[in-house]
């Protein structure tokens, strides 16, 4: 199916950073001059750890706010049950859309069978899901919006050995899954291709089924604080809402951050900032604003939606100044061989 192109993805993101951060979980916006709210109305259901991670599932939230503000559409927005494994996950999609909403997405890959289970019984409802490729030929109804998230973490596996002091490094994944995976693939790459000797920390904070590693900020400073007291100075993860435990490790310790999804110092409180080197980012809230913006326009996105670093979909982030200057032409030269094929980065450990 066709793919946005890279020219309309840089715009939305631009457009993107215009947006306000914060909404109710139900919202009903304004569209254009003529101040006549879009019949279309959008329902999103977050992954483990909800609202408030500072990474994946507020990045989504960002695009659905979005949504309200500049289209005019009804949103709502559903948090998951406090340790769910998840066994209401097929029930919030088939109310949504049995309620009505045009837009049904699901953040998280964990959505993958109750929206397979859902999408057939509601076929005029356009779902999407973001994580997991979900077949387009037999569910025509469902749009999967994917990322190279490793072609980001190889950028902040180079970012961590270019400035690791005591080439130690480490990477914390919030459940062994194979999409986060994919992190720890990108960024071990990326270490190594700067410095195969640098010694490389990982740990997973829990295992299928148990999805706790995702919101679990306690266990997170834990671990980072054990890769820390290891040797480990610069520290990437990919673990939701836990990461908000290992920034705080990061300051208790004073050693390096470096966040995900996200731009985890942009929204770091003011105290943690300066320990954020960086972050991988994949833009979610775009792709998710895209979405509901092709049903607003009557062509709905449909099957594999594909967003890597040469259209803008993944990246590195370069808000702290200070700190990224002395090796953003190092790594904006490595980002460009991946962007031309110089570089291949595996999405297997």
């Amino acid at each position: 199916m066709k793919r946005s192109n890279a020219a309309k993805f840089a715009a939305a993101v631009a457009a993107g950073a215009l947006a306000l951060t914060a909404c109710d979980s139900a919202v009903e916006g304004e569209n254009g001059e003529d101040g006549d709210a879009s019949e279309v109305r959008v329902g999103l259901a977050y992954d483990v750890g909800g609202r408030g991670d500072r990474s994946f599932n507020d990045s989504a939230h960002r695009g659905l706010e979005r949504a309200a503000e500049e289209l005019g559409v009804e949103v709502t927005d559903l948090e998951p049950n406090d340790g769910e494994a998840d066994s209401d996950k097929e029930e919030r999609l088939a109310n949504m859309a049995k309620e009505g909403y045009d837009v049904v997405i699901g953040v998280g890959y964990a959505y993958q069978e109750p929206m397979e289970a859902v999408a057939p019984e509601y076929p005029d409802t356009n779902f999407a899901i973001i994580d997991s490729e979900i077949d387009e030929d037999e569910f025509e109804n469902v749009t999967s919006l994917v990322f190279a998230e490793e072609e980001a973490s190889f950028l902040a596996g180079a970012a961590a050995a270019l400035t690791t002091e005591e080439d130690h490094v480490g990477f914390v994944g919030g459940v062994e899954t194979p999409l986060i995976n994919k992190f720890e693939a990108g960024f071990v790459t990326g270490v190594e291709h700067l410095d195969d000797d640098i010694e490389i920390e990982i740990d997973y904070l829990s295992q299928p089924p148990d999805m706790n590693g995702f919101s679990d900020p306690a266990q997170g400073r834990e671990a980072a604080q054990a890769q820390y007291d290891r040797g480990a100075d610069v520290i990437y993860h990919a673990a939701g809402a836990s990461g908000n435990g290992i920034l705080q490790a990061a300051v208790d310790n004073d050693f390096t951050f470096i966040g995900v999804d996200s731009d985890q110092y942009e929204n770091a409180d003011e105290e943690q900032q300066p320990y954020v080197l960086t972050s991988a980012i994949k833009e979610v809230d775009v792709s998710v604003f895209e979405m509901i913006d092709s049903v607003v326009e009557g062509e709905p996105q449909t099957g594999i939606q594909r967003f890597d670093l040469s259209d803008g979909g993944v990246d590195y982030t370069q808000t702290n100044e200070e700190a990224i200057e002395p090796i953003q032409d190092e790594l904006d030269e490595l980002k460009q061989q991946i962007i031309d094929g110089e570089i291949e980065v595996p999405d297997q450990p």
